[in-house]
């Protein structure tokens, strides 16, 4: 039996500005953290939103325990939090478990 492969992507130092400034659609990335109550909660509804729009929009997470860098620059000070970006700039930001309807308005308004 083969793992499926989730279609949300893992975002580091390395390969972050890559994947944002290289998408031709919205990104959506979820600041989390492991010990983080509410963020594996948004990450069952992430998951379900990325199987449903990975058409429309790029959906990613950054692990902040192991990219604290990317957490500063983005000023992230509480998780979970969405940004979403368009050419590589934040459009939108938000704190807080999103349903998969407030999802996809951020993605909508990019």
């Amino acid at each position: 039996m083969s793992a499926i492969q989730s279609p949300i992507q893992n975002l580091t130092g390395e390969n972050f500005d890559a994947v944002v400034n290289g998408s031709d659609k919205p990104v959506l990335v979820d600041f989390w953290a492991t010990w983080c109550g509410p963020c594996k909660v948004l990450g069952h509804v992430l998951e379900e939103f990325a199987a449903e729009e990975s058409e429309t929009a790029t959906i990613a997470k950054v692990n902040i325990e192991d990219a604290p860098d990317l957490a500063q620059r983005f000023g992230v000070r509480s998780i979970p939090s969405i940004l979403v970006f368009k050419g590589g700039q934040v459009v939108s930001q938000s704190s807080g478990v999103l349903s998969k309807k407030d999802l996809a308005a951020k993605i909508a308004e990019a």
